[in-house]
């Protein structure tokens, strides 16, 4: 049976997402992976940021904006996912710390397996919905696009580290721009799910939850500029890989939250543009 466009983007885009980590994970230094655990203070910080204050901010946002019920649902799907692989380079470039960027990555892919079920179902039950999702299904995702790639590629630095310096850029580069393409392509396949998802509020709905969330971060993030950096984007931030599976797996209009979530992606990856760039240059200014 031949896969649908629809189908093909979110597989497409797993792939392109684990190529991404496999490079992140050949530049993985010792001891990046487990940053966080020794840090209890800025874990702590970092889940109260992403697992409580986004998801009040995306659910607030759908109950207070007289949203489509498919942007709804995008906001909220987006605001449990965990970080997005392609987000530890563009924080480290942004002037953020990098082995927290890759624990971060790491912890949110770990506690999103539990995260995201528990919050799909006290949302749902907010807005009185029945919603749940399988934990075995977030588990797959967050493997196959996160956890897996990084460790191999954190195994291979460790055992290689020659092959690992070769490697690391070429498979980060190919992996983003693959990416890039696939989220073109899905917005070009579903323009008219996506036409129809764009209501009076849409945009407006979903610049408010990055600013606020970019917000909510940059506060929790503590006294170091760079830790402030990287949670502020990783709150604003989210895995559209999980999203859409978790889109596939609860809703009944797939194609159209599938293409609000890559609206709502995308507008997040532009407006946290500034933020990165006022980031990079208060980190230069430090430097110098």
């Amino acid at each position: 049976m031949a896969l649908t466009l629809a189908q093909l983007v979110p597989a497409l885009m797993q792939v392109s997402l684990g190529m991404v980590v496999i490079g992140l994970g050949l530049r993985t230094a010792p001891g990046d992976l487990g940053y966080l655990l020794r840090r209890p203070l800025l874990l702590l910080r970092s889940v109260v940021a992403m697992n409580v204050v986004t998801p009040l901010i995306a659910a607030g946002l759908a109950a207070w904006l007289k949203l489509k019920p498919e942007v709804e649902v995008a906001l909220v799907l987006l605001a449990v996912s965990p970080v997005p692989p392609v987000l530890p380079s563009k924080q480290v470039k942004a002037g953020g710390n990098e082995s927290y960027a890759i624990g971060l990555l790491a912890i949110s892919a770990v506690l999103a397996i539990g995260a995201v079920p528990l919050s799909i179902a006290l949302i749902g039950r907010a807005f009185g919905l029945d919603a749940h999702v399988p934990a075995s299904l977030i588990a797959r995702v967050v493997v196959t696009s996160v956890l897996g790639p990084l460790l191999a590629g954190a195994l291979v630095n460790r055992l290689v580290p020659g092959l690992a310096s070769r490697l690391a850029s070429p498979l980060s580069k190919v992996g983003s721009a693959l990416l890039v393409i696939l989220l073109v392509v899905g917005l070009a396949g579903s323009w008219r799910s996506l036409t129809g998802a764009v209501g009076e509020f849409t945009v407006l709905a979903v610049v408010g939850f990055v600013l606020l969330s970019l917000v909510a971060g940059h506060v929790l993030g503590g006294p170091d500029e760079g830790d402030r950096t990287v949670l502020a984007l990783s709150t604003a931030t989210r895995h559209p890989g999980v999203a859409l599976a978790v889109a596939g797996a609860v809703a009944q209009d797939k194609n159209a939250i599938s293409s609000a979530v890559l609206l709502a992606f995308l507008v997040g990856m532009i407006v946290t543009g500034p933020y990165t760039k006022w980031r990079r240059r208060t980190s230069g200014a430090r430097a110098a």
